[in-house]
């Protein structure tokens, strides 16, 4: 027998801009204003009218919106999934989250794997517009992402700089200053045969991070070595035994400076599995954005990178973008100082 299942759910009528304007006593138009943060309107205003759409559970119709405006109110964030990658990207999704709430943008995360084209989630974007602007990482210096984005005037930002000269928004944090910084330190600690275990070397800050690196061992008058058997994401496995490998062969660092917190610890791990001792046998210098080094060895000589601060300007650069706002600032680059750096364990 069949029978009509009747939801024990009261049947609501989906609030509008209408219904906000009736409750507050305000214009619809006034109410649209409020909910998009425009200048015009008073804060007590906006505040009143975001608490009505909360109590009365209003949420844009998206399907509405794309057709009035052509817009989607989506910030895709498109990441690779290498796990270093994802420590950095984990943080950059959750400050740019926080820059974007409380206004019309909402976020989509768009990964991709290491094996699969780069251009593929790109192109998807743009050509299905499903998102009005886009964040990207591991930038290179002749980016074909960028440089399809900017041939098609998509908006976007990069967390990295390109080589392409194209003026594009983008955060960077300084590599080669951290590498001087952290040669300097190295060197400070007596150490006198150093050695890079640099990003891969088709991204941008490989390149500023290694000029930096024998910049300053050349300055300070020590030998300079860029391990060329695996580079910092090559996973914790490969460095430590590329690691225990080259410790093993004759002119062995002294000091070394990892490009990611898994190169640091592996190796770390390496030079443990011959009986060498850091900050004994060598000397350690890494950056990380996430608390794991300092807590990892005690003597590793780490530089914090404020990727949380990426993430707010990225945000906010790419939104200025989208809505033609020339007020707000494009381009950033971050400075490490002397006073970044900390000693594990200390």
């Amino acid at each position: 027998m069949d029978r009509q299942i009747e939801s024990s759910r009261p049947a609501t009528i989906r609030p509008t801009l209408k219904t906000i304007a009736l409750e507050t006593g305000l214009a619809v138009a006034t109410v649209s204003r409020a909910l998009k943060n425009a200048s015009d309107i008073g804060e007590e205003t906006k505040r009143r009218v975001k608490e009505a759409a909360k109590r009365l559970g209003y949420r844009p119709n998206r399907a509405g919106v794309r057709l009035r405006t052509g817009k989607t109110n989506v910030i895709a964030l498109v990441f690779s999934t290498e796990a270093d990658v994802m420590n950095h990207a984990s943080q950059l999704i959750y400050s740019a989250a926080e820059a974007l709430r409380g206004t019309a943008y909402h976020i989509v995360i768009m990964p991709f794997f290491a094996d699969e084209d780069a251009m593929a989630p790109i192109e998807y974007i743009v050509e299905t517009e499903s998102a009005d602007g886009m964040v990207l990482n591991q930038t290179m210096p002749d980016d074909p992402r960028v440089k399809y984005l900017a041939e098609r005037n998509f908006p976007f930002a990069t967390h990295g700089r390109t080589e392409l000269g194209l003026d594009h928004p983008y955060f960077d944090y300084d590599n080669e200053a951290f590498a001087e910084l952290a040669v300097q330190e190295l060197v400070r600690r007596g150490r006198k045969k150093l050695m890079i275990v640099a990003p891969p070397r088709n991204q941008t800050y490989s390149a500023h991070m290694i000029a930096g690196f024998t910049k300053a061992c050349d300055a300070l008058g020590v030998s300079a070595e860029v391990l060329d058997t695996v580079h910092s994401d090559s996973g914790a496995k490969r460095i430590h035994a590329a690691i225990a490998e080259r410790f093993q062969q004759p002119g062995r660092p002294d000091g070394i400076l990892a490009g990611s917190t898994t190169a640091a610890m592996a190796v770390v791990t390496g030079a443990e599995s011959l009986g060498l001792a850091i900050s004994t046998d060598f000397d350690l210098a890494a950056k990380e954005a996430l608390n794991f080094l300092v807590r990892f060895r005690p003597g590793i000589i780490v530089l914090h990178e404020d990727v949380g601060k990426a993430g707010h300007f990225l945000a906010a650069a790419l939104m200025s973008v989208i809505e033609n706002n020339d007020n707000v600032p494009r381009q950033h680059l971050d400075h490490p100082t002397i006073a970044d750096l900390v000693t594990s364990g200390a």
